[in-house]
């Protein structure tokens, strides 16, 4: 599970999309930025797609897999 209380760009609550987290403000899974990014759209294409979501959203929660990945110890 993912430690993502700290970062203002997504929420969760049990009663909104499942308790998923979600870019803070919409109803968009984060995890629909990782399918997308995954089956080769770019972060444009995510942004047009979910018109709610602000790219400032999205480059926090990749600044944050980044970190983790960086400090993750083998």
């Amino acid at each position: 599970m993912k430690n993502w209380e700290t970062i203002e760009a997504v929420e969760r609550h049990p009663d909104k999309v499942s308790g998923a987290w979600v870019f803070r403000g919409t109803r968009v899974p984060v995890a629909a930025l990782f399918e997308n990014l995954r089956d080769g759209a770019s972060i444009d294409e995510f942004l047009t797609w979910f018109p709610g979501v602000q790219r400032s959203q999205v480059e926090a929660i990749l600044d944050y897999e980044v970190m983790e990945l960086a400090e993750a110890k083998p």
